[in-house]
């Protein structure tokens, strides 16, 4: 098994070996699941006019008729070349459809397995990573080194540079899905087209709180105590398309991040001067909730939360059909816990 470093994904992926054809890319930032994605399979089929080529599949179809796969991947292509295959993977198991394909690989297709957070260990993500034909690469939210990579590559692809107070609050500003931010960036680098450089005016101007209009409404509500918020928000995200599974390791996320300030409180630091120093540094409008929050949680209760939301992730990957409201279930008890905290304190 060969681990795959965060900082080796893009370029492994660039040049994909063909003795390693099945690639899994998981984990809970599906934008940078599918981003990757697109690229791998635009580079595998550099140059390939066959117009079906590229076939998308879905893995819960996949489960109930396995040989499916195996059909589509040792299909031949009408023009020869390189084929590829995308699977989005579902809540259903389909290692037993993956099985053939690693047992004896297609010559030339590339089978890009799209999935959401998967334990180590386990189902499909244990069977591609112990594969020597198989590519397991996770993909996380961008910390603030990503982000800065990400800028730098978009803002250099429109020639421009950025200002190092613009660079600051745009990744502030920045959420933790990587389409979405990019998507901000190159909308950004279009309002600044032709001046050279980026100016925190125009990151004011033009970028949208791209995690706070996500995510983190419901999340940092949830953990606030304001329960009517975060359950309205839930039910935006979710009614938008959202993978009540993302937010729900997004929400994780929080309660870690959430128990290693109060940690630094409960040693003797103040609320104000841990999320001041917060690097990435907490956007403005986050402030006053994340305040609450903490004045509101122990570190004992946080670490409680992460293994709450910790199962409530579990079960909604087991029953995907309940996971709508297994997540809102879920924040909803945060929700009621944190109020309840902070009419004791």
């Amino acid at each position: 098994m060969v681990a795959v470093k965060p900082n080796e994904a893009d370029t492994l992926l660039s040049r994909i070996d063909p003795a390693r054809p099945v690639v899994l890319l998981f984990g809970p930032d599906a934008g940078l699941v599918a981003e990757r994605a697109a690229k791998a399979a635009a580079t595998a089929l550099a140059g390939n006019t066959d117009p079906f080529a590229l076939v998308r599949l879905d893995g819960d179809a996949i489960s109930a008729d396995p040989a499916r796969l195996a059909d589509e991947a040792y299909t031949i292509g009408m023009f020869g070349g390189r084929r590829v295959i995308r699977v989005r993977v579902g809540g259903r198991n389909i290692t037993a459809a993956v099985e053939p394909l690693l047992a004896s690989p297609p010559a030339d297709t590339l089978i890009l397995l799209e999935a959401g957070d998967l334990k180590r260990g386990q189902g499909l993500r244990e069977l591609v990573e112990r594969s020597p034909r198989g590519l397991a690469i996770a993909c996380y939210a961008d910390a603030g080194r990503d982000l800065d990579r990400l800028i730098d590559e978009e803002l250099r692809a429109a020639d421009l540079a950025i200002d190092r107070e613009a660079r600051e609050l745009l990744v502030s500003l920045l959420g933790s899905d990587r389409l979405a931010s990019r998507g901000e960036v190159r909308k950004l680098a279009l309002y600044a087209h032709g001046q050279g450089r980026v100016t925190i005016e125009d990151v004011e101007a033009i970028v949208g709180d791209a995690s706070a209009t996500g995510f983190d409404e419901a999340i940092d509500t949830a953990f606030a105590g304001d329960a009517a918020t975060s359950d309205a928000a839930t039910a935006r995200l979710v009614g938008a398309g959202t993978s009540p599974q993302a937010l729900l390791a997004a929400a994780i996320r929080a309660a870690v991040q959430l128990h290693r300030w109060r940690l630094a409180i409960e040693g003797g630091a103040s609320v104000r001067n841990v999320v001041e120093g917060a690097r990435p540094p907490v956007h403005f409008r986050r402030k006053p909730l994340i305040e609450r929050a903490l004045e509101a949680w122990s570190a004992d209760g946080l670490s409680a939360a992460v293994i709450d939301l910790g199962k409530a992730a579990a079960e909604a990957r087991k029953q995907s059909a309940l996971a709508e409201a297994i997540c809102s279930r879920a924040l909803l008890s945060l929700a009621t816990n944190a109020a309840r905290r902070r009419r004791r304190s």
